[in-house]
């Protein structure tokens, strides 16, 4: 079936932008009008990230949310056959602090969210940093489409390793000078196996391990985030968080220092976020611990 699959992908990616746009926004009116894709947990989301707004101003962002995911979606497609070159055209970045940290010899956690377009940032890093580019990620369910965003993801070299790989497979690459990326906006398993901290001013879980693993690591820490000049263009801006994640002296320290970073960008771009994933699941209750922040 990936035979069959993706050489039609392929002839697809290779149309145009302005005619892929097109098609991307029949698609947005179809999932937000007639599918009605997920719309309840978008509402439920924006109802609690954004209380003070209407209901039109949600409904609003909820529009404009619809069209950045279906952009995504046929952006990733046409990943397949767009150049680095006009990729580079496409995609901008600040690359100092992270040059700076490389140049003395750190190893990097870049931790970002789920904001469009995630895939553009991994080519962009991956083809522009010189050290082993290594991006966690979970597997499609769907093997065809699995095959095919690991071809996309790995087009300009960078490594990736699912959850499962992380503790064996990646010795080799951490024991040097690397750069790791996380999506550090995942919900935890289970309600008692994260740091729960105010996000958006709700109790919200969030994982552990990124935290952890910089300390151990003695890691720098930067935030990568995202700003969507104009259709098919994105920003990246790279903000240290540590230069030493090992000197972080509270629990969740560092992970407060994400949280601000990531709800400030989402807060300059409401729409630019992920509203079709449950991130508030889980409600807090006291046997769960303190609220760290």
């Amino acid at each position: 079936m990936y035979y069959i699959v993706y050489p039609l992908l392929y002839l697809f990616s290779l149309l145009p932008f302005f005619i892929l746009y097109a098609i991307s926004d029949a698609i947005a009116f179809l999932l937000y009008h007639i599918v009605r894709y997920r719309r309840d947990v978008v509402s439920s989301n924006l109802a609690i990230a954004f209380p003070q707004k209407s209901a039109a101003e949600r409904n609003k962002i909820a529009k404009q949310f619809y069209q950045y995911f279906t952009d995504s979606f046929i952006e990733n497609i046409k990943f397949l056959s767009i150049s680095k070159k006009q990729m580079q055209r496409r995609t901008t970045g600040t690359f100092d602090i992270i040059n700076t940290l490389l140049a003395e010899g750190k190893s990097i956690n870049l931790l970002c969210g789920h904001q469009f377009n995630w895939e553009y940032a991994n080519l962009l890093y991956s083809a522009t940093l010189k050290i082993p580019f290594v991006t966690v990620y979970l597997p499609v369910k769907n093997k065809v489409f699995n095959r095919i965003m690991y071809k996309i993801r790995t087009r300009f070299n960078a490594i990736l390793v699912s959850p499962a790989e992380f503790g064996t497979r990646m010795h080799h690459v951490f024991n040097a000078q690397h750069a790791l990326v996380l999506a550090a906006d995942q919900s935890p398993a289970t309600p008692k196996s994260g740091y729960w901290i105010n996000f958006f001013n709700r109790p919200t879980l969030f994982l552990i391990g990124p935290e952890k693993s910089a300390i151990r690591k003695k890691a720098a820490v930067v935030y990568v985030g995202f700003k969507r000049v104009k259709r098919g263009y994105y920003h990246f801006e790279s903000v240290l968080l540590t230069k030493d994640a090992s000197q972080t002296d509270k629990r969740a320290q560092l992970t407060c220092l994400y949280r601000d970073a990531l709800e400030n960008a989402i807060n300059n771009d409401p729409a630019n976020y992920l509203w079709s994933h449950r991130r508030f699941k889980f409600e807090w209750q006291p046997e769960f611990g303190a609220v760290l922040g």
